[in-house]
């Protein structure tokens, strides 16, 4: 879960880091508000999660509170690179004398941390590393060692960082890193990292990627979440625990296991090739146990997408039967009917491993004329997309 800059800045206050004093708006008013508290000159920002702010006049300052209400004005509901300004926040500004840049995330490739670290900050660390890349610093750090003082100071040594501030960085380097720990994150990128007016090191921006599978251990993190950009079919299944993504196709998918249904996702798009480009209508993984509840609330959440036109169930029997899975299919729709929900999209279903026959038998007997049963991978995608293209 990205973090929105007022948000990163607020986690960054918490765990005892210097930023600059301030807070977030949704008018105008609220925004002209907080420059009146704040007594001195203010800088609005567009709280959006994307870049380019600066060059999309996202960026103000301002001398006073009526001009940065008119600044807020303008800002709020601008869009910049598709994404609508709700939000800005406010601060105080700074007299920048020196930018540094300053990061630690989670290294996938290498399964490591690591901390890129540069003395040439304010801009993109990609663009930094390509022009000059003896000023960026990359160090692996040790996952049970961590950051502690004479780490930071290994760090802040190779990075170049000036005699006059390396106290300070040191110090912000140990406290950025138990944030980054105490907060399960994947990410912490502060640019600029900056040296201002009187010599103190401040962080002008915040930007946090918090790890959702951590979301167990911090309750608190979902006041984080922003309900409006979240698609509303994915919220609905994420508050029944299923592993649902929205995609843009026509063809529903649901599946038992990650491997599995992104293996149906290709097939079925090459399938859909045939029949004008249709395409996987989402990505649902209802894990290893299919109850009957479990199909149902995958049936409902993928059958309430009115761009699906035909849902493909593709089961591998293994720990749960495929005869569990058949019952749990049928049941399925009679249970969306109690609850008066009117189920007329056709299913293609592929069952095979364990106890296959009998999970066919099953939905054989059912007769119901919605279910369609096809025995090959390939054969049920290209059924699917014939029935979301044609209807028949």
């Amino acid at each position: 879960m990205d973090l929105y800059e007022y948000q990163g800045r607020e986690l960054f206050a918490r765990h005892g880091l210097p930023v600059l004093d301030g807070d977030v708006a949704t008018t105008p008013d609220e925004a002209a508000a907080i420059a009146e508290r704040l007594g001195v000159r203010a800088v609005v920002k567009a709280q959006v999660k994307v870049g380019g702010r600066g060059k999309a006049g996202g960026v103000k300052l301002a001398e006073n509170a009526e001009e940065l209400r008119a600044h807020a004005e303008r800002i709020l509901g601008m869009d910049i690179k598709g994404h609508t300004v709700h939000k800005v926040m406010v601060t105080t500004t700074a007299s920048i004398e020196e930018e540094y840049y300053f990061s630690y995330l989670l290294d996938r490739a290498n399964r490591t941390f690591l901390c890129i670290a540069s003395t040439a900050g304010g801009m993109e660390i990609e663009q930094v590393a390509e022009e000059s890349p003896e000023k960026v610093v990359k160090m692996p750090i040790d996952a049970l060692k961590g950051v502690d003082e004479a780490t930071a100071r290994e760090i802040v040594t190779k990075a170049g960082f000036p005699a006059e501030v390396a106290d300070q960085v040191a110090e912000i380097a140990v406290k950025l890193w138990q944030a980054f720990l105490a907060e399960d994150a994947t990410l912490v990128e502060v640019n600029p990292l900056a040296k201002v007016s009187g010599g103190k090191v401040l962080l002008l921006d915040a930007k946090v990627t918090l790890d959702e599978n951590a979301s167990f251990r911090h309750p608190e993190h979902a006041e984080y979440e922003d309900k409006s950009a979240v698609d509303p079919l994915e919220q609905a299944a994420k508050a029944k625990n299923l592993n649902y993504v929205k995609l843009d196709g026509q063809v529903g998918i649901i599946g038992n296991g990650a491997g599995l249904v992104m293996s149906t996702l290709d097939v079925v798009a090459y399938a859909g090739e045939e029949f004008g480009g249709v395409r996987p209508a989402n990505f649902l993984d209802i894990g290893g146990g299919a109850s009957a509840q479990v199909m149902a609330n995958g049936l409902e959440i993928v059958l309430s997408d009115p761009a699906v036109k035909s849902v493909f169930v593709n089961v591998f029997g293994g720990i749960t039967a495929c005869d569990a899975v058949a019952n749990g299919i049928v049941q399925a729709l009679e249970l969306l009917g109690e609850r008066g929900e009117q189920v007329t999209k056709p299913l293609v279903v592929r069952l095979d491993g364990n106890n296959a026959e009998e999970g066919r038998r099953i939905l054989d007997s059912a007769n119901n004329p919605l279910i369609q049963r096809v025995d090959t991978m390939d054969g049920a995608a290209k059924r699917a997309a014939q029935l979301a293209a044609t209807g028949k």
